[in-house]
């Protein structure tokens, strides 16, 4: 007689196949700060793009890029950012890796953005640093699973 072990029986629930990439919490957070961190950095893009007066003028800063410039950055990569926080909520195997770069680029950008919007800069940079850990965190915690 044949064992239906993996077949449910009548009246018992089916069990989804959860995706190993979504086990750790950690890399669920990730995803979702990659998202948010993303979309604030886009918006962040825009504004500098558009020459908002919100941002400060700096008269003697060693990387003067034009407010402009540094708003096609931040859009740039905070677009990249947040494509990859998607893939890597989905269950992407390549968006880990490709997320810790994104965002510690972000994280560099940011430090560099300082002098004209220090408030949003430093959060994004704790944001963003979260980000590297949970990663890197969630990799670790995953691999030790069955």
């Amino acid at each position: 007689m044949a064992s239906n072990v993996n077949q449910p029986q009548p009246g018992q629930a089916t069990a989804r196949p959860s995706r190993h990439i979504l086990r750790s919490g950690w890399t669920v957070l990730a995803a979702v700060l990659m998202i948010f961190g993303g979309a604030i950095a886009v918006l962040e893009g825009i504004s500098a793009i558009a020459k908002d007066d919100l941002f400060v003028r700096t008269a003697n800063y060693t990387f003067k890029f034009s407010l402009t410039g540094w708003g096609w950055i931040h859009l740039i990569l905070g677009i990249l950012v947040l494509v990859a926080g998607f893939a890597v909520f989905y269950g992407a195997v390549w968006a880990r890796a490709v997320g810790v770069v994104l965002v510690g680029l972000s994280l560099i950008a940011n430090f560099l953005w300082l002098p004209y919007y220090p408030f949003w800069a430093i959060v994004l940079i704790a944001v963003d640093i979260f980000i590297i850990w949970a990663l890197c965190a969630g990799t670790l915690h995953d691999r030790s699973r069955p």
